[in-house]
């Protein structure tokens, strides 16, 4: 199915609090370009935020004067201006804070799901819904102007959502229904009865919210989307030359000016709500502002009074989306694991996984981009992503592991985990890169207030039970408030003679086995704390380890679709493999396979997707894939094949294969040869139906009379050839065909009887008139042409051999071979009132008549199943091939095949 038509984004931005990320996130974007999840002409930006703390409003105005700036440079301008922004579709997305479950951040926090119908195959991270959502769900439809999306919650959208642009102007907030508990803790819309934004809440009062509440009892959330119409995206692009606004973007940093934090919702958006007044605007402050920062409250009353002066005559409206939903990714593990498993699912929900024992993961838990080796149990509720382990692994409830490989592994045999957070990290610790590992509980919280707990225990019962103590964690200075899971220097990141594993954290579930070494060696090690990590963190390599494990399974999955002969389709992960540059380890399995295949339709599929990937990198700039493939540089790699040496011949094309993936054209000329080579191997796959062909004996009828066979002919109404290879090894296919007379008779017919003289005659032509061809063949000779298509009654003779009636390459002659069986020769006629080529499948029909005949006059009977497989067989001796290959009408056309038996 086709995806529908999305918005054609000018610019999409991503933007970033921290520097190091700019580089890999640019990268993160340009691959949702090769994937088609992003039009091919639309510019990609990873966009830094000028500060860490400029609030989400400032990382809008920053990246719009970003998108505004590449637009004007390319546009020919040499100073940045609006105009710009009148035919541009524009999309901003914050990655915003850091999240304690995913070193990426919230946006490329990978979800249970899969997606069909994309040709490029990817685990699917949030940022990649969201994209989907916003470029097919809430974009269409829209004018230009400039959308700007959160990636800290997860949405789900009708595909209709009914957002009515008629004559919008102004901004827009997008909202979706929440309950009045959860809007408590929330922010909320407040609107009139023309759907005019009149104030917003965060956190408001019973009142304040049920002030808000709609006719369905559900109040409207924010949702972190909006959109800025141009001429409102104008105004607020004007205002990074005014000061203290001008503070909010890279050039009011590199002139010096102050930093200032400004919210989107509750700074930007407020200003236009119809029911806040100049006075409370001016003098309130964005809830993304501490209480510990009322020393810029009078630089921030200064930004708001220049976004009033901009906005405030911009008008504000929200689409309610009543049939969708929103869910804050919050800093929760146990809401986090919820958002990721199904409690009511019947079965563990595994994707872009390969799991060797699927029996042992339990329903309502969550595979996300693993390789499972041996026995690794997972109770519900818990999930691993990223992870390669190898069993035996006891996972309970509750429990979610990432970044594990299998050298981790085996410090989780004999340890049954429970309640547990347990995450592999990759620093850059002053330019080298080192691994950590931290563990927390699925109930500690990430807050600064309230009582804390490590482990899901009180902290003074933690110290009792391990040894720890206070000054280990923190600074003696440290006032109590501040002494809190992110603060705590739990987690070491180098020992002094080895390197940091697992075991530096899981001794602390439980201290008493070692008498206090793992205390000792913990204490030794350079330890840092959450919030310490954060700077640290290589998200390249992070990223890159989860690419390459994603490959790593997929080349699994690869080997077992192939070798277990599955109706899946590898095209997805072809165009993955390509266009993130590492298709040279799936051509290695796919030889692996191919080499190994003991079933030539098994290597023959493998050579057919070897072909795909080297068209697939050609990228369309080499070509047509049909062609011919006869270069001699081939040759000898072909002739393996062609004499069953499929290892060698495998083998021989790989490092063929090498020379030709310079350019597009050679990758081309290469794919033909592969195509070629997987031709010969179908040929012989196809040639094994010989083996279900199988009869039943009959009285034999006499010598003279006519046993005749008739069929209807076909018309294809759908799928024509989509079911033959190599198109239906990856693609699928399935074809949609109608029996049908004509003139109320059967068109196509056979009849064949016995004669007294060891010769076989052959007549081919219109049933009533002089038959328009005649050949006796009184020798083996005159048999030898039966292998190509366009000799005389070569199909008649293919008939012969293949009934078994003759075997071409005895020492017996034709005659001994006649009088030895049947006391005699045989006289085959064939017809079709039916125009040469027509289309209906005449010719596989017609051997099947020719087959369905000679076997009831030799004394036999052959099943419908058995007549397909003889007419498969027959054709490829024809040396038809399978691009050639006929269609047999199948079940429901030989059904009504039966042979009589009629008179001289």
């Amino acid at each position: 199915m086709e995806q529908p038509k999305g918005v054609d984004w000018t610019v999409v931005i991503l933007t970033c609090q921290h520097k190091d990320s700019v580089e890999v996130f640019q990268r993160e974007l340009e691959v949702r370009q090769k994937r088609e999840q992003i039009p091919a002409g639309t510019l990609v930006l990873a966009v830094e935020d000028p500060e860490t703390r400029v609030g989400s409003g400032g990382a809008t105005l920053n990246a719009l004067l970003v998108a505004a700036e590449h637009l004007s440079a390319r546009a020919g301008f040499t100073v940045v201006t609006s105009d710009v922004l009148h035919s541009a579709w524009i999309l901003i997305l914050h990655t915003g804070r850091d999240f304690p479950f995913d070193d990426c951040g919230r946006a490329f926090t990978c979800l249970p799901v899969e997606n069909p119908q994309a040709p490029v195959e990817a685990v699917v991270c949030n940022l990649d819904h969201l994209l989907d959502i916003m470029s097919y769900q809430l974009g269409p439809g829209s004018p230009p102007g400039v959308w700007v999306c959160s990636t800290d919650m997860l949405l789900s959208v009708p595909s209709n959502p009914g957002i009515s642009w008629d004559g919008f102007r102004g901004a827009r907030v997008i909202a979706f229904p929440g309950s009045v508990a959860y809007a408590r803790n929330h922010g909320v819309y407040l609107t009139d009865p023309q759907g005019f934004v009149s104030d917003i809440y965060y956190r408001g009062t019973e009142a304040e919210v049920q002030r808000c509440t709609r006719p369905d009892g559900r109040v409207p959330l924010v949702s972190g989307i909006a959109f800025f119409s141009v001429e409102t995206a104008e105004h607020l692009l004007a205002t990074h030359v005014s000061s203290p606004l001008d503070a909010c973007t890279y050039m009011g940093l590199d002139s010096g000016a102050r930093p200032v934090q400004l919210s989107l919702f509750f700074d930007i958006l407020l200003c236009m709500a119809r029911n806040v007044s100049r006075e409370n605007f001016l003098v309130g402050r964005p809830p993304e502002m501490g209480q510990g920062d009322a020393d810029v409250a009078g630089y921030l009353q200064g930004a708001r009074a220049e976004l009033w002066r901009q906005l405030r005559d911009q008008p504000l409206t929200m689409a309610y989306i009543p049939d969708g939903s929103y869910s804050y990714m919050t800093n929760s593990a146990s809401e986090f694991l919820h958002i990721l498993t199904f409690p009511g699912a019947p079965r563990a929900q595994v994707v872009h996984s390969q799991v060797e024992e699927p029996q042992l993961l339990w329903a309502g838990s969550s595979v996300i981009s693993c390789l499972l080796e041996g026995p690794v149990r997972l109770g519900p509720g818990s999930v691993l992503q990223h992870c390669h382990l190898r069993g035996p692994i006891d996972i309970s409830t509750g429990c979610f592991l990432s970044g594990l490989d299998t050298a981790q592994s085996e410090a989780l045999h004999g340890m049954e985990l429970r309640d547990l957070v347990l995450r592999g990290h990759h620093l850059r610790l002053h330019g080298t890169p080192v691994r950590a590992f931290t563990l927390v509980g699925r109930l500690d919280s990430w807050e600064r207030q309230g009582t804390g707990t490590y482990l899901n225990m009180p902290w003074s019962e933690f110290f009792q039970k391990t040894g720890i103590r206070n000054w280990d964690l923190w600074d003696p200075d440290t006032s109590p408030t501040e002494c809190c899971l992110p603060s705590a220097r739990l987690f070491p990141v180098l020992h002094p003679s080895r390197a940091v594993g697992p075991r530096d954290m899981l001794w602390m579930l439980d201290p008493q086995e070692d008498g206090g070494e793992a205390l000792w060696a913990w204490r030794a090690s350079w330890r840092l704390s959450w919030e310490q990590l954060q700077p640290c963190l290589d998200r390249a390599a992070t990223l890159a380890s989860r690419r390459d494990l994603f490959f790593h399974q997929a080349l699994h999955k690869a080997r077992s679709v192939l070798k277990a002969q599955q109706d899946l389709s590898l095209r997805p992960l072809i165009w993955a493999a390509v266009r993130e540059g590492c298709p040279g380890p799936l051509l290695a399995t796919l030889d692996q396979v191919a080499a190994g295949a003991a079933d030539p339709g098994v290597a023959a599929r493998a050579l057919a997707c070897v072909a795909d990937v080297l068209g697939c990198m050609a990228e369309g700039r080499g070509g047509l894939r049909s062609g011919p493939a006869a270069n001699p540089e081939w040759i000898r790699p072909l002739s393996y094949l062609e004499c069953g040496e499929l290892a060698e011949g495998v083998k021989a094309l790989a490092q063929e294969r090498d020379k030709w993936l310079s350019r597009p054209a050679l990758l081309v000329r290469a794919a033909r040869h592969y195509e070629g080579a997987q031709q010969i191997l179908i040929r012989q796959a196809v040639m094994s139906a010989q083996h279900f062909v199988s009869t039943q004996p009959v009285e034999l009828p006499a010598p003279g009379q006519w046993v005749v066979a008739e069929c209807p002919a076909r018309v294809d109404f759908s799928g024509g050839w989509s079911d033959t290879p190599p198109l239906a090894y990856e693609l699928g296919g399935a074809v949609l065909g109608l029996a049908v007379r004509v003139d109320g008779r059967r068109p196509i017919g056979a009849r064949a009887r016995r004669i007294s003289q060891p010769e076989l005659w052959l007549a081919a032509g219109p049933q009533q008139d002089e038959m328009a061809m005649k050949i006796v063949c009184r020798s083996l000779e005159d048999l030898q042409d039966y292998c190509q298509p366009q000799a005389p009654g070569a199909l008649l003779k293919a008939a012969f051999i293949c009934a078994g009636i003759v075997h071409v390459h005895s020492k017996l002659s034709l005659s001994e071979q006649l009088l030895r069986t049947f006391g005699g020769g045989f006289e085959l006629h064939t017809w079709s009132e039916l125009p040469h080529g027509s289309g209906l499948g005449t010719s596989s029909i017609l051997a099947g008549t020719a087959l369905a005949a000679l076997q009831r006059a030799a004394g036999r009977m052959v099943s419908p199943e058995a007549l397909i497989h003889a007419v498969l067989h027959l054709e490829q001796m024809l040396t038809t091939g399978p691009r050639e290959l006929q269609h047999p009408p199948g079940r429901s056309g030989y059904a009504g095949l039966e042979p009589t038996a009629v008179g001289e």
